[in-house]
Formats: C-alpha cells, structure tokens, sequence
C-alpha cells in the first residue's frame, strides 16, 4: 500500500515558527509533526511501503530531515515537489504514477492533522462498501465554524457537504483522513485544485463517497493556538495509551513530556500540559503551564532564592534556541520564533516574536 501526505503549504498560520522550520517539522510531543503520521502508517499491519511527501515550500530542506527515516520505518520515502501550489487535490495527479501503480487503495492525509491514526479500521470500512473513497469525520461542539458532512439516513454514505451551517444540520467535519480507490484519479486533474470543493462533491453526488467517525481525540495543529490545544489532548491520550513515557515527581503537575537529555532545575512547578523538547534548560524555581519548550531553547534561574517571583510560561511556545529571562512572564498564546532572547523582568502578552531577536527589559 501507499499514502500520500499533504505537505505543501508554507504554514503561514504557525508563524513565527514556520519563518525558519517548514510547518511538517516543526516538533510535537518531541518529534517532527509528520514523523507522527510516518510512524503511525508504517505500524498499519497491511503494510503501507511508500509514503509520498507532496512538497512546495523548502523541499531540500525537507528531504535532508525525513530521507533518514527511510531505513528506521523500512519504507519508500518519495518527494514530489511541486512546481507551483497545488491546492489539495492537484498533488494527487501530480503523484499519480506512483498511487496508480498496483491498483491497491491509498490513503492521503493533511500534514496538519493530531489523533490516534486508525489506518487499520479505516481501511477495512473502505473495502467493506467498495466505492471510490471513505473520509474520516470528527465530532465538534460547535458546528457553525466549520464545513459539516451530512450522511444519508442510516448510512455512512456521504449526501452532501454544508459550509458553516447556520441552521443545524449535523456535528460532524471533516477530519483531513481519507482513502481512495486509483479510480478517483480520473476525478483530479493536474492544476491547482481543492479535493474538498472539486472532487468530494462529484463523488458524494455519484454516490461513491462514504464517512467513517473517527473515535479519540482529534485537532488540527495549524496554528499556535491550536497547536497547544492539541498538545493538551494528545498528552491525555498518551496518558490512557503509554502513560510510562510521561514525567512523574514532585515538581510534576497533570500531564507532561520531558525529553530525556533536558535538565530541570530544583523547586520548579512544570505542568499541567507541557513539553520540554531536547536539551532544553530549565532553571531554578521556574513554572511552566500548558506551554510548550522546543529543543535547545532556556527558561533561566531564579537567583535569590528569598524572593517569591520566577520565570513563568503559561499557554505559550518557546522556539529554539530561544532563552526567557529570569522573573519574566509570557502568557496567552506568546510564541518565540526561533533564535529569540527575552530579557530579565518581561511581560510578554499574546505576543508573536519574529526569530533572530533579542529584547532586554520591559513589556510588549
């Protein structure tokens, strides 16, 4: 079997930190986001053997980081490299010699996307009904914000797509999850082209397209604030699943992920909902909450032990190599790009600092 995975965009909603790092391997949980797809296709126990990488932004870049992976997961890692932004649908086109070659289901992916990964069930729902494509869909609270799948009466087959209803008409989306049969290749033509607006609505209208609910948690990491809202939620699934791999101990609060070469210092508070990426450096005294450290980035010490304030983190992304000065606080959705030096006494409030800077004291 194959899968493709939508890697193109330039990730203009995770800046700053896509400025330096294109979004696929910008770290989650410890490891670059489509590692977690790769990983997770590699386990489906069919055998999935080749994983196309449909790249726009920095493709040399991309390679240099994944290629090595090949060996670790004993799989055929491609890149087709657009010459243009394909949208979603044209990168399938564009790969199709490739997805055509056996006849055999694939499954596609957007890059964006967190959850448990159920390949396995998906592909055996797909091959129960026999049409062309089964997407997954999620639930969510409020429906009015997204485009909503709307299934014939007791039935998994797809009747239509309805965007931001106002009026309800069901709480299911799209989940950016799919499997294809080679025929809906004759549906995708190489250009520019949306596989939700193009190509899901002539399969739903011939009756070839069905949904399957995905179960577990589920988000879209595509920007900051979501990012950290997935963090949240892959930990807590992590918790029911490897709770092993979790952080435990006095300084310890809720859920968090520690990378193994990081060091903590003494009379912190870390957590709840916290990654501590590699060879990050944490000081005395500091508190970090619903926040998230990338590798090599510092959060300093607290010198005089006697005096009540620290270094505090809270609902914010440090990148890397980045340093937060003592008795500073960032707050609400703050992200450091890469390479950003924050000052001793700052107060950073939903702030978005560009990489390569350098503040020395004061509030932004």
């Amino acid at each position: 079997m194959k899968a493709l995975i939508l890697v193109g965009g330039f990730g203009t909603r995770l800046r700053p930190l896509t400025f330096t790092t294109p979004k696929p391997l910008v770290d989650f949980a410890n490891k670059p986001l489509v590692l977690h797809q790769i990983e997770a296709l590699a386990k489906v126990p069919v055998g999935v053997k080749q994983v196309v990488l449909a790249v726009n932004y920095q493709p040399e870049v991309m390679m240099a980081q994944i290629k090595k992976y090949e060996e670790e997961f004993n799989l055929d890692i491609t890149f087709s490299v657009e010459p243009e932004p394909l949208g979603t649908a044209g990168p399938l086109a564009m790969a199709r010699s490739i997805l055509d070659a056996d006849g055999e289901p694939f499954f596609v992916l957007n890059s964006d996307v967190v959850c448990e990964f159920p390949f396995q069930k998906l592909l055996d729902f797909h091959r129960s009904h026999g049409c062309e494509g089964t997407i997954m869909v999620t639930r969510v609270d409020d429906p009015s914000k997204y485009g909503v799948v709307v299934n014939k009466a007791n039935s998994s087959q797809i009747q239509r797509f309805v965007e931001k209803p106002k009026d309800w008409v069901g709480d299911c989306i799209n989940a950016g999850i799919y499997i294809f049969n080679p025929a809906v290749l004759n549906r995708i033509e190489l250009r520019p082209m949306s596989i939700e607006t193009e190509v899901f609505t002539g399969m739903s209208r011939d009756g070839q397209l069905h949904s399957l609910l995905l179960e577990g948690f589920w988000a879209d990491v595509g920007q900051p604030k979501d990012f950290l809202a997935g963090m949240k939620l892959y930990l807590a699934s992590l918790r029911k699943r490897e709770h092993e791999k979790l952080a435990v101990g006095s300084e310890i609060v809720g859920n968090v992920l520690i990378h193994p070469s990081a060091k903590i210092g003494n009379g912190c508070k870390i957590g709840p909902d916290v990654v501590i990426g590699q060879n990050v450096v944490i000081g005395n005294g500091v508190r970090l909450n619903h926040a998230v450290i990338l590798p090599d980035a510092s959060v300093k010490e607290l010198v005089n032990k006697s005096l009540p304030q620290c270094a505090f983190v809270k609902n914010s992304i440090v990148g890397w190599h980045s340093t937060v000065g003592k008795w500073s606080r960032l707050d609400n959705t703050t992200v450091l790009g890469e390479d950003v030096h924050i000052g001793d006494e700052y107060f950073i409030n939903g702030g978005s600092i560009l990489p390569h800077k350098v503040n020395f004291q004061g509030i932004i």
